[in-house]
């Protein structure tokens, strides 16, 4: 029967079986993914804002830590000769403290909101208490009525709770590059924090002239957690942020901190040490520490540029996506049989679904590159196969600051109950794990497990 033979019934069933889909529907695939781009974009504009946080957040902690150094220096006997640098130093970091205050503002407009932002708020809110008692530091520090082991622990508390901004902004990276660089950034930040706290109780000691077993088992736990910190930096490090590492690291007063570590580490207890080292000890570690500082502006500036290059990126994804939406390449990417079954199909690759037998993609042209000769699904199968990428480059980024809020978790439940130092939950850990041959974060799991039997 020839289709002029057809009832007008089945004429009209006919019409209905293989009528295409609507334009305004092939589009609108297109659609959400140019909208999926968008918000890449607004989530990689928030990681330029953290980055810009995290880059004022380090000069800010760079001052502090020298203002700590400088403060020991001036509690010690005879240290009226660091007061006129000391106030310098005081000067410059207020305004450090005006321009992270004004980020942290910044945090609370739509623009700037993070995500994980309820964490990263609480985290802000104790940087910020910290920031309005500093002023009290300060005086007690003018007025000697605080001796150096109060004045840095004192500034340790507040660094602490900087850097844990920095840790909550690792920790809510959407994407996986950027994530993994916060954490490298992390990391190193923390590990020249525990150089500062080196620098600090090294010209105490030093000035003081004597040194007991418990000071030298605390610098043991000094270097130890910063060379750990170090080596997580390295891990996560990309071959350009593992070159500003590496030229931190090489630097050429090493060999000097050394040799004095070992004379003030390897004295008996209560043993007097040579008060002259402790100047020479300041200004080889804060040699150092000025090097790694020239490191996390490098970082940032990879960091500023990496944001940049994915959003550029994406941005072009959006100008080839929107205008491939166009009613003149609508067809190129709906240009199958609407009626295929393949789109169902397990057993078939999307971009062979995507077109029926013997009807080839269309040619990818000048204008629009290879995005004109791939179908809508072809697209989607590509941007969902590269999420999930990303999440999995994300879990193994997260995976390292997991292990460290365990790890602090099990540490502070060690110390409330067995009444421990820090130090000394630290070492119990630590030697558990090599004696039972496992690490540190499984013995961190199992000691957290056992919170809820343990006494009040």
């Amino acid at each position: 029967m020839k289709t002029g033979q057809f009832s007008g019934v089945e004429r009209l069933l006919l019409d209905l079986a293989y009528k295409p889909p609507h334009k305004a529907h092939m589009i609108a695939g297109l659609h959400f993914l140019v909208t999926a781009k968008h918000c890449e974009i607004a989530d990689l504009t928030q990681l330029t804002q953290t980055a810009s946080l995290v880059d004022t957040t380090a000069r800010l902690v760079h001052g502090l830590q020298r203002k700590r150094g400088l403060s020991n220096l001036y509690l010690a006997p005879y240290g009226e000769s660091v007061l006129a640098p000391l106030q310098a130093q005081v000067n410059h970091c207020l305004c450090l403290e005006d321009d992270l205050r004004t980020r942290y503002e910044g945090l609370g407009t739509p623009v700037g909101r993070p995500g994980h932002g309820a964490r990263l708020f609480n985290r802000v809110a104790y940087a910020v208490q910290g920031l309005d008692a500093l002023a009290t530091l300060r005086d007690r520090v003018a007025s000697r009525q605080w001796l150096g082991p109060q004045a840095t622990a004192g500034y340790v508390k507040l660094i602490a709770g900087l850097l844990a901004v920095v840790f909550e902004a690792a920790d809510s990276a959407a994407d996986p590059d950027v994530s993994r660089l916060l954490v490298t950034m992390f990391n190193f930040m923390q590990g020249k924090e525990l150089t500062g706290q080196e620098r600090a109780q090294g010209s105490a000691l030093f000035a003081s002239g004597r040194v007991s077993a418990a000071q030298q088992q605390h610098w043991l736990h000094i270097i130890d957690s910063q060379t750990r910190c170090f080596q997580i930096s390295q891990e996560f490090a990309s071959p350009d942020a593992r070159a500003c590492l590496h030229n931190a690291d090489a630097s050429h007063v090493l060999a000097d901190i050394e040799q004095l570590r070992r004379v003030a580490c390897t004295a008996p207890d209560g043993a007097p040490l040579d008060t002259a080292h402790s100047p020479r000890w300041f200004e080889l570690c804060t040699h150092r520490m000025d090097a790694m500082r020239r490191c996390e502006e490098q970082l940032v500036t990879l960091l500023l540029t990496l944001c940049e290059s994915k959003m550029q990126q994406a941005r072009r994804d959006i100008a080839h996506w929107s205008a491939l939406q166009t009613p003149s390449k609508t067809a190129a990417l709906t240009g199958w049989d609407p009626t295929d079954a393949d789109f169902f199909n397990t057993q078939v690759a999307p971009a062979a679904a995507s077109h029926p037998a013997g009807d080839p993609p269309l040619a990818p042209d000048a204008t629009h590159g290879p995005l004109l000769g791939k179908t809508i699904l072809d697209l989607v199968h590509e941007q969902n196969l590269r999420l999930q990428a990303m999440e999995a480059e994300l879990d193994t980024a997260r995976a390292s600051l997991l292990e460290r809020k365990v790890i602090e978790r099990a540490k502070g439940l060690l110390m409330a109950h067995r009444r421990l130092s820090e130090d000394e939950a630290h070492k119990l850990m630590r030697d558990t794990a090599m004696q039972q041959g496992k690490k540190m974060l499984d013995v961190a799991q199992a000691i957290l497990s056992m919170a809820h039997v343990l006494p009040l």
